[in-house]
This record gives C-alpha cells, sequence and structure tokens, in this order.
C-alpha cells in the first residue's frame, strides 16, 4: 500500500480561496470558515466602538493604539486572520500593506460554533508563538468576555465576565467597559 503525500498550503492557496470564506494557513493546512453571523459582526462593532475613541483617538482615554477589524497576520509560517488586532501605536503596521508580519499587543476573536475549537486552540497556541500579550475571548451567544495574558509559562486567564458586567479588563483597564453595549440585538 502506497500513501499518498499530503500537499503543503501556500499562500497561493490563501489567496485563491472563495471570497465567501475566511482563508486561514495554519501549519501547512488551509483552513477555511464561513464569513461571521451578523451578531459576531456587531459585537466586533461594538467593541471597536468601544476602543477606539479613549485608545485609538485619545478622546476620554490615553489614545497610543492602532486597531484593525480582520487583519491578515502573517505570524512565522502561519497566517491568520483574528477579528480585532491592536498595535501600540509605536509599533503599529504600515496602513497601505496587505498584511502584518508584527505580532499585534492585543487582539479578540469572537468565538462562534463553527470556529471556537480553531479559536481556543490552533489559533491561541499560534498567538503565544508570537508573543502577542494580550487576548480576549468574546462570545455572543454566552455574553462573555475571557482575558487571556501570555506569559513564559503560557496563558494566564485573568477573568471571565458576563451579560452586562461593566469591567477593567488589561491591556484597556485605563477605562471601564460596559460589556452591555456589546449585545446589541436589535429585536
Amino acid at each position: 500500500m502506497v500513501a499518498s503525500a499530503r500537499r503543503v498550503a501556500t499562500y497561493q492557496d490563501v489567496l485563491d480561496a472563495p471570497a465567501h470564506l475566511v482563508a486561514e494557513l495554519v501549519s501547512g493546512e488551509l483552513v477555511l470558515s464561513p464569513r461571521p453571523r451578523m451578531g459576531h459582526g456587531a459585537v466586533q462593532v461594538g467593541l471597536g466602538a468601544e476602543l477606539g475613541p479613549p485608545f485609538g483617538r485619545g478622546r476620554g482615554g490615553p489614545g497610543g493604539w492602532y486597531f484593525v477589524s480582520e487583519p491578515e497576520l502573517h505570524l512565522g509560517d502561519d497566517v491568520v486572520v483574528p477579528d480585532l488586532a491592536g498595535w501600540r501605536r509605536e509599533r503599529a503596521p504600515d496602513p497601505s500593506a496587505a498584511f502584518a508580519t508584527a505580532a499585534p499587543d492585543w487582539l479578540c476573536e469572537v468565538l462562534s460554533p463553527s470556529t471556537e475549537k480553531h479559536d481556543r486552540g490552533t489559533k491561541l497556541a499560534i498567538y503565544a508563538r508570537a508573543a502577542v500579550a494580550h487576548v480576549w475571548l468574546v462570545n455572543p451567544d454566552q455574553r462573555t468576555l475571557e482575558i487571556l495574558r501570555h506569559t513564559q509559562a503560557g496563558w494566564l486567564h485573568l477573568g471571565t465576565h458576563t451579560d452586562d458586567a461593566r469591567v477593567r479588563a488589561e491591556p484597556f483597564d485605563a477605562i471601564e467597559l460596559d460589556l452591555a453595549a456589546l449585545w446589541f440585538d436589535p429585536r
């Protein structure tokens, strides 16, 4: 019996992926995920609206951050697309670039049933290798925000906050974040 060799995916496979899917390259394998649901996108926009003014623009907060929604990150041989990412302004990638090669200082994954295992497993391991300092995991269905800090020993879980809690969460603890603002439901 002859075993066939698995073809290693390349960045060209990411570029050739159907536009209606999110394409990532993880350990030489092409990972395709469906585009996010509407509620998922609403959480992304809500979180950006909460963090952008005080941290991106310095309105009511310290400023000094550069945020991007769904950036393509080239971290070593892996290509991943978190839902939101932030760099301290002095480390910000070139805004005219198609992708970033510098790991963000913070990122957020908005979890969905189809991506949660990938986000919590494979992608957290990639973010640890790239030394991303802070990761937030937001679950819109469970209305939770988990705060993680990277340490030499691995991910340190700093807390899980739910529903309409008001929290100060690293690295944006200069302001109080109102979680109720994330769970917009137009019904």
